[in-house]
């Protein structure tokens, strides 16, 4: 019981106060407007033409925080609030995006290993949520040791996939935050004495990969004990 609290429920928590804390500052800061009144379109617009890149295509979607750059497809989406919108909130986040597409141009080494990693990731995870959610119960319920050990292997092999992927993830976020708010300031587009409500934000969304990581780590922990038998219920 005592490894089940420190390897899952409290990297659950963790996770929830980060996502909580993330809604809050974001909640927050997308009240409050800057002054130049330049919208987050304009302002990714304005981070990428900076570092020359012209070929990208800034398009909205749907949703609270869905914003995301796609080097695929050479896209930049912005959630309605943030694609319009002239909040501190909204300029952090578009210029963060903004930041990936400058990773992207400037050939970022995190940023092209956490790409090589894309499809691999794409089959671990429904691996891993299937093995932690059904498998070892369905092969308890059984009575089958193989196939117990075998869905344990399996969702260690996956864990330590997702794992990899979100370490990786951890400095092109980390360094996509660096970009957008030295650029905001740079151009002019976020004065220095506005620039708490984007770090704010930028740092409340920056803690949410943290917590995923250490939550995968934490299962990937808690099935290791499990196969090799050092798991307590005590």
């Amino acid at each position: 019981m005592l490894l089940w609290i420190v390897l899952i429920l409290v990297p659950l928590l963790f996770g929830l106060y980060a996502q909580m804390r993330v809604s809050s500052a974001y909640n927050k800061n997308v009240q409050i407007p800057s002054r130049g009144r330049i919208s987050g379109r304009e302002a990714a617009a304005a981070v990428m033409e900076s570092a020359g890149i012209y070929d990208v295509q800034i398009v909205r979607v749907e949703g609270q925080l869905t914003d995301h750059y796609d080097p695929f497809h050479r896209k930049l989406a912005l959630s309605e609030h943030n694609y319009d919108g002239t909040s501190l909130a909204a300029l952090g986040v578009s210029a963060h995006e903004a930041g990936h597409a400058i990773q992207h141009k400037a050939g970022y080494s995190m940023m092209k290993f956490r790409q090589a990693l894309v499809p691999a990731m794409q089959i671990a995870s429904p691996i891993a949520w299937g093995v932690l959610s059904f498998g070892i119960l369905i092969a308890a319920l059984i009575g089958s040791k193989f196939i117990g050990i075998l869905m344990l292997k399996l969702g260690i092999a996956a864990l330590v996939v997702i794992a990899l992927f979100q370490l990786v993830t951890l400095p092109v976020e980390f360094d996509a935050t660096r970009r957008a708010k030295a650029q905001l300031v740079n151009l002019g587009i976020v004065g220095r004495d506005e620039m708490d409500g984007v770090n704010e934000t930028l740092d409340a969304a920056a803690l949410t990969y943290v917590a995923a990581f250490v939550a995968t780590v934490g299962n990937l922990l808690y099935l290791l004990l499990m196969l090799t038998g050092g798991r307590r219920d005590d």
